[in-house]
């Protein structure tokens, strides 16, 4: 078995070469919940159902999110109706996250309710939540904090941002299963996501690191020079406090990270580090991309 760390686009870019190669009962991947958030009375877990629907074969993969071919009759109607959302939902998708938001308000975990949904969805693959407890990811702005989501879907991004804020009740630890993934598996592969909003949250859930350090563990770098090869990462790793490079990403992982992956066009220069095509724009580069990885950790 082999874990990912996943959030944002980056990561099921990965996994969509991954599930041609290896049984999807032999992959988990522990997902970043910190971009979650509650619009119009449902659930949004943006990073977890880009999972989902990948293994469920209904991914929109012209734009990494969503369910291909959905409809927006309700969105419409809503905004009609005069109320605005400022992330565009498609019906299919909606029902997932009303599905979500009702299971959790009977008391249901998130961990039971992501394993209850991809029951449904016919998938093999085990998808984890990193954790059970609310954490949210804020960016600071001049006038104040604003959800990660608010940030980069209602502004896209254009607003000047000078730190990154994780909210939550109490300090977020990780879940019995995760734990166990990260253990007993032959080895923990993070994907190009956003080292910030994507796999930060995932790092500092207690116990996440250490189990970590005990693990064979494979990253692959965002970006190439100081640009991310999508989104915000570069902005979000200045606000952070690093360098918006393979280098700044390196730093973010140095203390459990046993082989670290840059893109072969990458000019920042890293010692030890291994060059790959990490740019996967299609099927093939995924496909390229995950079988020097199974290389690393098979030998075959």
């Amino acid at each position: 078995m082999i874990t990912f760390f996943s959030g944002g686009t980056g990561t099921p870019k990965l996994l969509r070469g991954m599930r041609e190669l290896l049984d999807e009962r032999d992959i988990t991947v522990v997902v970043n919940t910190a971009e979650d958030t509650w619009l119009s009375g449902n659930h949004l877990s943006p990073d977890i159902d880009t999972v989902m629907y990948l293994f469920a074969g209904i991914l929109d993969t012209n734009r990494w999110w969503g369910i291909k071919s959905d409809s927006y009759i309700t969105h419409d109607l809503l905004a009609r109706l005069g109320i605005e959302e400022y992330i565009a939902v498609g019906d299919q998708d909606r029902a997932v996250h009303a599905a979500r938001g009702e299971m959790l308000r009977s008391g249901m975990q998130l961990t039971e309710i992501t394993r209850a949904l991809c029951r449904t969805l016919g998938i093999r693959a085990t998808v984890l939540p990193m954790t059970d407890s609310a954490v949210t990811t804020y960016v600071r702005t001049p006038r104040g904090e604003i959800h990660f989501q608010e940030y980069w879907v209602k502004h896209r991004g254009d607003v000047t941002i000078d730190g990154v804020v994780r909210r939550s009740r109490q300090p977020p630890a990780a879940t019995r299963e995760v734990i166990e993934a990260i253990e007993e598996s032959d080895a923990v592969v993070i994907g190009p996501s956003n080292p910030v909003t994507s796999i930060s949250p995932i790092l500092e859930c207690a116990g996440v690191r250490e189990a970590l350090r005990r693990q064979n563990v494979i990253a692959v770098s965002p970006f190439i020079g100081d640009t991310p090869v999508s989104g915000p990462a570069a902005a979000l790793m200045q606000a952070f406090g690093k360098e918006p490079s393979s280098a700044g990403t390196y730093g973010l992982y140095e203390d459990f990270v046993d082989v670290f992956i840059q893109d072969t066009r990458d000019p920042v220069e890293l010692e030890g580090a291994l060059r790959q095509d990490t740019l996967m724009v299609n099927r093939g580069k995924s496909l390229d991309l995950a079988k020097s990885i199974l290389t690393l950790i098979y030998g075959c």
